[in-house]
């Protein structure tokens, strides 16, 4: 029996392991493998002859790049940065080509409209003037420290959830306060350490607060009703789905819109793209896009509150 239970000691962890590893670099690998932008927003402004020209060029050159929107003149396209319809916005005129960009939209989407447009003008001997509004903080300039709070709250949530989840009888009543005690305190924290870190982030502090706090919630729900519903193996499932999944679908600071078919697919309903997203938007965007966060994170607190519960229904059935 000695050797038995020996080979199970350094069998199990080993597998474990193993199983983690290929995990991560399957999910990992085909998401960073080849980045190319989709679907990216630009607003188009200027006479139809030249802005169907340029929309034309790039559905011939780099098919499903970009979606144009075109606006009737630079103050509805300025007005569709600001609700975040568009990244950016290209106005032809006389006086030469203007690309304004919303520096917030993410280094992603603004790095690759800023590379392209000026390439095309380049070709043609142009100097394109480029204008950046809505610009992240002077001290996070490219939203790197505000992610990291995402990363940071979510991996928190995960290991705060575990450990009352890998308690024995651990009560319906213990967990879900856990949730709700965890959240209110972590997001205040990450916050004010990322302010303290990078500096003011100006009046939208409490709303993105706000966000955090739901973020928190919205994974904290699901670990513990994981755990409440499947006990370890639960545990282990959320954090593949909930942490790994999510933070790897968000893109991280250089956003979705890079990232191949299948993750761009499952990140608008992934906490942490959302957090980050309504976090920016409540920042640096006067709220606009918020909400949709909002109802994300939402049903994801209702998705982990129906497992708690259903997790209580099955401890009780099976203790009668």
């Amino acid at each position: 029996m000695k050797p038995k239970r020996g080979a199970e000691t350094y069998l199990q962890p080993v597998v474990a392991g193993l199983l983690a590893l290929v995990t991560l670099i399957g999910l990992i690998g085909p998401a960073i493998k080849n980045p190319s932008p989709h679907e990216i927003p630009v607003g188009l402004v200027g006479v139809a002859a030249a802005t169907n020209q340029i929309a034309g060029a790039f559905a011939a050159n780099a098919p499903g790049a970009f979606r144009f929107t075109d606006y009737t003149s630079e103050a509805d396209a300025r007005a569709a940065i600001d609700a975040r319809a568009v990244d950016g916005a290209l106005v032809v005129v006389p006086g030469g080509p203007r690309l304004i960009v919303a520096g917030a939209a993410g280094d992603g989407s603004v790095g690759v409209i800023t590379a392209a447009f000026t390439k095309v003008f380049q070709a043609q001997g142009q100097t394109l003037q480029v204008e950046t509004v809505h610009p992240f903080a002077a001290g996070d300039p490219h939203g790197l420290i505000l992610f990291f709070v995402v990363l940071a709250v979510i991996v928190s949530t995960l290991i705060a959830q575990a450990l009352v989840g890998l308690r024995p009888g651990a009560r319906f009543a213990t967990r879900a306060l856990l949730v709700v005690v965890y959240a209110v305190l972590a997001a205040p924290v990450a916050m004010l350490l990322a302010t303290w870190i990078a500096g003011d982030y100006g009046a939208g502090f409490w709303s993105a607060t706000g966000l955090v706090a739901l973020g928190s919630a919205a994974i904290g729900a699901v670990v513990a009703g994981a755990a409440a519903l499947l006990g370890r193996p639960g545990i282990a499932l959320a954090a593949l789905i909930a942490v790994l999944l999510d933070l790897i679908s968000s893109g991280g600071p250089i956003g979705s819109r890079l990232l191949p078919d299948a993750y761009r697919f499952l990140a608008p309903a992934m906490p942490a793209g959302e957090m980050y997203s309504g976090m920016r938007g409540a920042l640096y965007f006067d709220n606009a896009g918020s909400g949709e966060a909002v109802l994300v994170l939402t049903a994801w607190v209702v998705g982990g509150a129906v497992l708690l519960v259903l997790g209580g229904i099955v401890h009780r059935a099976a203790n009668r």
